[in-house]
């Protein structure tokens, strides 16, 4: 890959960590690992290519590494006669991402009925609660609605 090549592609990279800092809050290193897995070649990559390639230490990769794969979004990969571990992307990631973010809203039903018995079912803070509700259970509800293809 030439220069301008590996410039754009890292410039890739660092949008999918700023969106990831930005809309779920993960730290940017956790973003740059889920952008460079996306886009690498091969698909599987060593601690030590992603750290050079992101350029992160590798303390702070490992205990990145180990959340993604914990939580499902990066499997280890282990090759015949290598004793290197290698990661990739997981091929459903995304949808896992999605599908928690969904579950989650789902969640909120019982806070919210929790919050309606403190107010007593009425006033505006009862207004207040029953908007975010309705507004997490339309978002839930469209998703539902349009499953994965």
């Amino acid at each position: 890959m030439g220069d301008g090549q590996q410039d754009q592609v890292m410039r890739w990279v660092e949008r999918v960590a700023t969106f990831c800092v930005e809309e779920w809050g993960l730290p940017p290193i956790t973003g740059r690992v889920l952008g460079w897995l996306m886009i690498c070649d091969p698909p599987e990559q060593s601690a030590g290519e992603i750290a050079d390639t992101i350029q992160a230490s590798r303390a702070s990769l490992t205990s990145n590494m180990r959340l993604l794969t914990t939580i499902g979004l990066v499997r280890k990969v282990r090759r015949p006669g290598d004793r290197t571990a290698y990661y990739r992307i997981e091929d459903d990631a995304w949808h896992k991402v999605v599908q928690r973010k969904l579950d989650s809203l789902g969640a909120f039903g019982d806070i919210a009925e929790e919050g309606f018995a403190i107010t007593g079912h009425e006033g505006p803070r009862t207004e207040r609660i029953k908007a975010a509700q309705e507004s997490l259970t339309w978002l839930r509800d469209i998703a539902a609605r349009n499953p994965k293809r």
